[in-house]
């Protein structure tokens, strides 16, 4: 075989195992930009006049605030049919038997006694369906993903504009109990906090108890603006039992007497809300993109009234990440700078529908902000990155324009013009939620793909006749060596165990404003094991002969006189070591092709394993800190072997020709 075709046929497959690797990513790890900037109050969200109201009032920023404090419980893992209201069943009718229905009761008599004060949503959650990832939904009101591309790897802190954020920009005392997943994602927000570990699944109660103990007593000490509360006693039961199991009745239970707790405690400038971060499968698991598991519970109590009308039959199902700009704007808050989701138009409506005008305004200009604030994002991150559709995007503008124009006309002439209102209502939520199927098909694409299982296959080595051959231990343990050093050097395959010292050796004075050196650094240092055990994997090839014994010697045997010696035809001769790849140079880069091919099969096993897990444990509590991770070590390293396997192999082949150049010179010498 010729050089050229060994090396473009290896570059070939590792082509194919690079595309295997980049469907799945694309489908599994849903990569963004992740933008830094932060909306403000000095600096409204688009041109024009802020609402009618905002002005002069205290507290007020784009809008005008309707509430001034906020209790949000966040019960983990709180699926809609557990908190959904059950019909009383008839008579000789057989009760429901299933332990999680029909617990909440304290949600069903609000929603009886008091309809225009109380609502219960379906809140459908993005995948995936992980608490992290919910959290940063809750808060950002974007699509969270496993990688955003601008974050900080060392850290799992938000850094991109979120409603913690902008309240302590504000001034609130935001006070946190629960889940220490928190304490992670908004390190020194909080001006009160009450961490309780979130690691033990088996544990139902140290984080549920934990949270009782200071609940009320904070509450009415009245030293707070905002009350977060993240129990996780339900989430556990599921992953512990299921939610079919009696435990989840009590945990359920007691969530009901909590609410009912806070539900006396209000006051009429208090908002409670009552969120799901995600549901759960009928084994308890979360994670994936499957209907119980983006199907959470959202309920919003106000001692005041609250909506015009009372709620319908069948609860209306909402966006999760909707809660970001409707809590943002009924505090009096600006929205963050990259949420996608539509206000729920109603809550911005006067409680009494005694002036539908007056209500439909308030509505039109809550979306008309909504808007605004969605069009600068999309203006600001379609510069910053490519991955929008740009026709649908410019598509998206348009009717965001037109109905922007809409608005302001109607602001000249507000009088008699409800119907041109509601238009403008329904091309606005057309807009908003355009922009959020758009950028779902661009960031969200929760999809496995096994193309690599398939890809797989054309690594398979071909099998070459010839002496020069490597047994499949000899391969497979020298991969196991490269993992084995990368561990050794104290590496893991996780984020925050990466060495970012690595970035400042002989450079400690930093780098300047350069990037792409100190990553070099980093990259060189976490992967050096792959680097040199791949260069090095062609001597595997070659350490057999240079190995070679030298105890074999020639026996000469004198037949009558020294000049009629010969060699007798079972004696060997002496050892000639490497020169023996000069007897099969034809053999010679067919032995390198398959090596490197079993080399990369081997390599591609891990990738497959490692794909296989975060797969298949995609609704486990740990696949974004330990298996996603291990995904993206493992496809790292791989790309890096095979780079280093090329090269090695190039190199190989560049000293065998010049051997094989000075060969043929010695051969013409001796000829001569």
């Amino acid at each position: 075989m010729q050089k050229i075709s060994v090396l473009l046929f290896l570059a070939w497959v590792s082509f194919l195992f690079y595309a295997g690797i980049a469907l799945f990513t694309s489908g599994f790890l849903l990569t963004r930009l992740e933008l830094t900037n932060h909306s403000s109050c000095h600096e409204p969200p688009g041109p024009g006049s802020l609402p009618w109201g905002s002005q002069g009032k205290p507290g007020a920023c784009w809008m005008a605030s309707r509430f001034s404090r906020l209790v949000l419980v966040l019960v983990d893992a709180l699926r809609f049919d557990f908190a959904q209201p059950q019909p009383s069943h008839g008579p000789g009718e057989p009760p429901v038997s299933l332990p999680f229905l029909g617990k909440l009761n304290s949600l069903q008599r609000i929603l009886e006694i008091q309809p225009h004060h109380a609502r219960l949503y379906q809140s459908k959650a993005d995948p995936p369906t992980t608490t992290m990832q919910r959290l940063k939904a809750l808060t950002t009101g974007s699509l969270p993903t496993f990688i955003d591309a601008g974050s900080n790897f060392a850290s799992y802190a938000i850094v991109e504009d979120n409603l913690i954020k902008q309240l302590t920009n504000a001034g609130r005392h935001v006070v946190f109990m629960g889940d220490d997943t928190w304490k992670d994602l908004f390190p020194g927000a909080f001006s009160q906090a009450f961490f309780f570990p979130s690691f033990n699944v088996r544990d139902l109660h140290t984080v549920d108890n934990g949270i009782l103990e200071h609940l009320y007593p904070t509450m009415d000490g009245g030293e707070w603006d905002v009350l977060i509360a993240h129990f996780l006693g339900v989430d556990h039961c599921g992953h512990k039992y299921g939610p079919h199991h009696p435990e989840m009745a009590k945990k359920l239970s007691q969530m009901d007497q909590v609410i009912q707790g806070l539900v006396e405690r209000l006051e009429n400038d208090t908002l409670l809300v009552v969120i799901g971060d995600h549901g759960m499968t009928i084994t308890g698991d979360h994670g994936g993109d499957s209907d119980l598991e983006i199907s959470a519970a959202l309920f919003l109590y106000s001692p005041k009234a609250l909506f015009p009308r009372v709620p319908p039959k069948e609860p209306e199902i909402v966006p999760q990440i909707s809660l970001v700009p409707t809590l943002a704007l009924l505090l009096g808050l600006p929205i963050p700078f990259g949420n996608i989701g539509e206000v729920m138009a109603e809550l911005f409506a006067e409680a009494e529908d005694s002036q539908p005008h007056s209500s439909a305004l308030a509505q039109a200009s809550a979306l008309h902000l909504n808007a605004q604030q969605v069009s600068r994002f999309l203006h600001t991150y379609s510069a910053a990155a490519q991955n929008l559709q740009v026709k649908e995007l410019h598509q998206l503008q348009n009717l965001f324009s037109k109905a922007s124009a809409d608005y302001q006309r109607l602001l000249q002439s507000p009088q008699g013009a409800e119907a041109a209102l509601q238009t403008v209502i329904t091309e606005l939520q057309q807009f908003l939620r355009g922009v959020r199927a758009m950028c779902i098909e661009s960031w969200a694409r929760f999809s496995l793909s096994f193309l690599l299982l398939h890809l797989l296959a054309a690594g398979i080595p071909i099998t070459t006749p010839g002496p020069f051959t490597v047994p499949w231990q000899a391969v497979s343990a020298w991969a196991l060596m490269a993992t084995q050093t990368f561990y050794s050097l104290g590496h893991q395959p996780v984020f925050p165990a990466i060495h970012w010292h690595a970035a400042f050796v002989g450079f400690p004075e930093g780098h300047g404003s350069s990037t792409w050196l100190p990553a070099l650094l980093v990259g060189a240092n976490t992967f050096a094991s792959h680097l040199l055990f791949a260069v090095g994997c062609p001597l595997l090839l070659l350490w057999p002969f240079l190995c070679e014994s030298q105890g074999a010697r020639k026996r000469w045997q004198p037949l009558g006189n020294e000049a009629e010696a010969r060699v007798r035809p079972e004696e060997e001769e002496e050892p000639r070591m490497e020169m023996r790849l000069r007897d099969a140079p034809h053999h010679f880069n067919a032995a390198l092709l398959q090596l490197g091919l079993k080399y990369l099969f081997v390599l591609g096993i891990q990738i497959l394993a490692c794909a296989l897990a975060a797969s298949i444990l995609r609704r486990h509590l740990m696949v974004w800190k330990v298996f996603a991770p291990k995904f993206i070590f493992e496809a790292m390293g791989f790309i890096v072997s095979s780079v280093g396997l090329f090269l090695g192999i190039a190199l190989v082949m560049r000293v065998d020709g010049a051997v094989s150049s000075w060969f043929r010179q010695l051969i013409l010498a001796q000829q001569r």
